[in-house]
């Protein structure tokens, strides 16, 4: 078993779910994945809890397509974060799922105040009969010594760096939401947008132009030009970003439908323009952009 917020699926996560399949061929036992909701820093110190990567029925849903057996969410709320690691090991490791191994990163930790860690972990383990693997932390694919981690996927959103947050989730990252009416003003200059209403808890990329396909409930997939900001050409402080994809070529109702926006590459940032006519021109170039980043894409 593995245990962790598992917040994005990242490729470090992957690696740890990989290690913990392998020890489980060596033993002859199914996977298990503990996981928690919420994110247990929505409970700990909610003034600073960091924005989510994945919702829960995303994280599920990267978790089954990584081939984990069984999935294990443990409700965190105030009685669950004064459990302290000893008493969690117990209760969930040993009675729960009667574990042979546990997988973890070695920045793993625990319990009431943190205070469990991989070192505590296998003294535990050796009380209780189960072995303890900590992995090191996988480098971020650029060949940097930083590690692969939900927080520098959340600062690449930040600096709109879609491409680089890809290269670290090993997928492009997803934006989740119903599609509900806005103010129509695309439609009224010929580029009608699908608004995607997302949580405020979910991390979303600068405020700028993406190139990204619109994936709906069928499967279909369609390229468009994102713009994700505050518009401000036609306000001048609007009090948070919106989510507006214009699905290139393309003509039918998208109202209440659930969709999945997979950002492929930054265009240009958001910016003001002087008038209507030269934000239509700027945005035909903006989907003629789109159009091309998005060929080149398999």
């Amino acid at each position: 078993m593995t245990i962790g917020a598992y917040d994005g699926v990242h490729l470090g996560h992957q690696a740890v779910i990989r290690a913990t399949q392998a020890a489980a061929a060596r033993y002859g036992a199914r996977t298990a994945l503990v996981t928690f909701d919420p994110h247990p820093a929505y409970v700990l110190r909610p003034e600073s809890a960091p924005k989510l990567l994945t919702d829960l029925e995303q994280k599920l849903d990267l978790l089954e397509a990584c081939g984990v057996d069984t999935v294990v969410v443990v409700p965190f709320d105030q009685a669950a974060a004064q459990e302290t690691a000893e008493e969690f090991v117990a209760r969930v490791v040993v009675d729960g799922l009667q574990a042979r191994a546990v997988v973890v990163g070695a920045d793993f930790h625990f319990g009431k105040a943190r205070a469990g860690n991989v070192a505590l972990l296998r003294e535990l383990g050796s009380l209780h009969g189960f072995e303890v693997e900590g992995l090191q932390l996988l480098p971020k694919p650029d060949g940097s010594t930083d590690a692969v981690s939900s927080t520098a996927i959340r600062r690449a959103l930040a600096d709109g760096d879609v491409t680089g947050a890809a290269r670290q989730l090993g997928r492009l990252h997803e934006i989740r939401g119903p599609v509900v009416t806005g103010d129509q003003r695309g439609r009224t200059i010929g580029f009608p947008t699908a608004n995607v209403a997302v949580p405020k808890q979910m991390a979303l990329p600068a405020d700028a132009v993406y190139a990204a396909w619109y994936v709906r409930p069928d499967g279909t997939r369609h390229p468009a030009a994102l713009n994700i900001g505050k518009r401000p050409t036609f306000y001048d402080d609007a009090e948070h970003s919106l989510i507006e994809a214009h699905l290139i070529d393309f003509a039918g109702d998208l109202y209440g439908e659930e969709a999945r926006v997979q950002l492929v590459e930054l265009l240009r940032r958001e910016q003001r323009f002087d008038g209507i006519d030269a934000l239509a021109a700027q945005l035909q170039r903006d989907v003629a952009h789109a159009r091309d980043v998005l060929a080149a894409q398999p």
